[in-house]
């Protein structure tokens, strides 16, 4: 359906937009005349050790020059005491009854914690802000006493900052006016459409047959004359704005979930419902499989959703727990939009040849990161849109400077390469593709599988190790044995071009194995640090997106993190999504005919596992990029499924065991009989 006919539809059902519209634009300036503004105090105090602690150099009786160490864990003990049910009642009887929240101070690695005190009343916030400050001390004081901690070696809390002067905080009011509008908008857009179609159905049925079949009725003088667009253009579209936009710039106020590749894809996803309901495109036959797995995954978010709003969440667990929302709402378009709007094979060629390609150019900026010692992501500042991770620095290992090119981190980088690898190979096998010159066909891979061992990262190695173990053993003894001669080769050529890094990975790897690793050791210690989360809610878990870094700490594991935002229900629901794109890949290997086809499956196959495994070593689905390929990877893959078994030959039977009219061989002509 193309922009002509989209304006026609809402031109025609203007009594369905026009009043939705009008009403939300009413909610919504009530809303900002009823919602009164909040207000935001804050404070900040350090730990001090004792004095008594404090004599042995290098401090020499000075307190503040000894806050630090294991006055950490004291800073974390108390953060979490403050943030109990007993300390809120407690604090309630003293007249803190506005939200508050205890952290750590950002960008700190000392025993600074900052208390924020959020509510309507200006006075009133400031008081309990005192309040909060001086309990802090108080709690403190109480738990060493529990301790039976002499006196003289108490540690104290001593005002940084104290109780500033509330501020309105305007964008929270702003973010609910929005949220009317687009409801109200949106809401109006999809029942115009719906309106379109009752009436064409009931228009169609009044219609006779003759009129339907061959009359110059209404339908055909209302074909639009407007460019097609379909559901392969728009993805160019996304994939654009995913790979050249840095992944970390988003719209303010939405996160990390507001890129503007996110904010096209829930556009796109209009685009499919208007088209759907206008009866313009149906989901082909056999690409059910993603979508039953994306509606899987749905329900567990929208049950830990739930969860999260029956808790007593603080104001960011609520905020992230929508941004969660609206990144299932990305995620569900790019499923449907691939696996239910692409209609023909030859568009979805289209769409995984341009992925590859952009793919490449994100690699090759990797390599200008790589070798220039800096991001070129840094230097991208676009107007509108802000940096979600903030103070994003060139990260270093060893010797070498680490690349994210447009991505948020390396590991993001490196995860993203290792899933769009398999199809850069397999399209530079591909038959259909060897008139085109050899470094066409060639220069994604060298680019991509270049572009890994350059993050130096065990993700990246790994996610290399996969798509090298999967395709190269299903591929016959020549191409086999030149793949790991080039494999060999370019192991050399990085020793020689690049010294030293060969032996980092090597050591990173050794490091890993030995448990020496400061990195792995920090890891392995959140697997039980994750534990009393999953207790406390272990069906439907917290809500996606509430298990943030600033109130909790980092997990670096996906399913760490799925575990402790959506339970046990999610991370089944995840690894059904993992384990349908593997089925997906082996199952277009053995339907597929030709051998391009089933060197497609291995490369969906390789694709999937490469996500199965890399999801263990970062938290991926919190990556726009990454997040965004692999779903899109999944859908494509239960749409090449359904192209496959349409065309595969049907199986004979015993009811039918003779094959179609249409599938019978070729019979071969017979000689004519000789004349006697």
């Amino acid at each position: 359906m193309s922009i002509r006919e989209l304006v026609a539809v809402l031109r025609r059902r203007w009594y369905v937009i026009v009043p939705a519209i009008v009403l939300s634009l009413l909610a919504a300036l009530h809303l900002y005349r009823s919602v009164p503004v909040a207000y935001q105090s804050q404070s900040s105090v350090a730990l001090l050790d004792s004095s008594a602690a404090a004599k042995l150099p290098p401090a020499f009786g000075n307190p503040i020059s000894n806050a630090g160490g294991a006055l950490v864990v004291t800073a974390d003990v108390l953060i979490r005491t403050l943030s109990g049910a007993d300390a809120a009642r407690e604090l309630h009887s003293l007249g803190v009854s506005d939200p508050y929240t205890v952290g750590f101070a950002a960008n700190t690695s000392g025993p600074l914690l900052t208390m924020t005190v959020t509510g309507t009343d200006r006075e009133k916030v400031l008081e309990e802000t005192n309040i909060l400050t001086g309990f802090a001390g108080e709690q403190l004081n109480a738990l060493q006493a529990a301790a039976k901690v002499q006196p003289a070696y108490m540690v104290q809390t001593a005002p940084v900052v104290l109780p500033q002067t509330p501020v309105p905080q305007l964008k929270s009011r702003y973010q609910q006016v929005l949220a009317v509008l687009i409801v109200g908008v949106g809401s109006g857009f999809t029942l115009s459409f719906v309106a379109d179609a009752l009436s064409a159905a009931r228009r169609s049925r009044r219609e006779s047959p003759a009129e339907v079949s061959g009359g110059p009725g209404r339908a055909g003088r209302r074909r639009s004359r407007g460019r097609h667009v379909d559901a392969t253009a728009l993805l160019t579209g996304y994939l654009a704005l995913a790979f050249f936009i840095p992944s970390n710039l988003t719209l303010p106020g939405l996160g990390g979930v507001g890129t503007p590749a996110n904010v096209f894809a829930l556009l796109a996803l209009f685009w499919y419902l208007a088209t759907w309901l206008a009866g313009r495109i149906r989901p082909a036959p056999g690409t059910r499989l993603p979508r039953v797995a994306m509606w899987l995954l749905a329900v567990s978010v929208l049950a830990s959703y739930i969860a999260n709003a029956s808790r007593g969440s603080v104001r960011k667990e609520l905020l992230g727990a929508d941004r969660g929302l609206i990144a299932l709402l990305v995620w569900v378009s790019l499923v449907v939009l691939v696996s239910a709007g692409i209609q023909d094979r030859a568009r979805l060629d289209v769409l995984l040849r341009r992925a590859v390609v952009m793919g490449s150019v994100v690699a090759a900026l990797g390599f200008y990161d790589f070798f220039t010692a800096t991001n070129i992501a840094d230097s991208i500042s676009i107007p509108g849109l802000s940096s979600s991770v903030p103070q994003i620095t060139t990260l270093d290992r060893g010797a070498f400077t680490r690349p994210r090119s447009t991505t948020a981190q390396p590991l993001e980088f490196g995860g993203m390469l290792a899933l769009l690898l398999p199809f850069a190979v397999q399209q530079a096998f591909d038959p259909a593709r060897r008139h085109l010159r050899a470094w066409r066909r060639w220069a994604p891979v060298a680019l991509m599988g270049g572009a890994l061992p350059l993050t130096v990262s065990r993700t990246s190695i790994i996610g290399a190790l996969i798509v090298i173990l999967v395709m190269v053993p299903r591929w016959k003894p020549e191409r086999r044995w030149t793949a790991i001669g080039v494999l060999v080769g370019a192991v050399a050529c990085f020793k020689v071009i690049i010294p030293g890094l060969i032996g980092t990975i090597t050591a990173l790897f050794a490091s890993f194995l030995s448990n020496s690793d400061s990195s792995t050791q920090a890891r392995t210690v959140k697997y039980s640090a994750i534990v009393p989360y999953l207790d406390e809610r272990p069906l439907f878990g917290r809500g996606l997106g509430t298990f943030i870094p600033e109130l909790y700490f980092f997990t670096d594991n996906q399913y760490m993190l799925t575990l402790a935002e959506t339970g046990l229900l999610g991370l089944f629901a995840l690894l059904f999504l993992f384990l349908t794109g593997i089925h997906q890949g082996g199952a277009i290997r053995r339907l597929a005919v030709g051998e391009s086809d089933r060197e497609l499956g291995q490369a969906f196959f390789a694709s999937a596992l490469v996500a199965l495994v890399v999801s263990a070593t970062f938290d991926a689905l919190s990556f726009p990029m990454f997040a965004g390929m692999f779903f899109l990877t999944i859908a494509a893959g239960g749409s090449y499924l359904g192209f496959i078994r349409r065309a595969a030959p049907k199986p004979r039977s015993v009811e039918f065991p003779c094959l179609p009219a249409d599938q019978h061989p070729p019979t071969p002509s017979r000689a004519p009989a000789p004349v006697r």
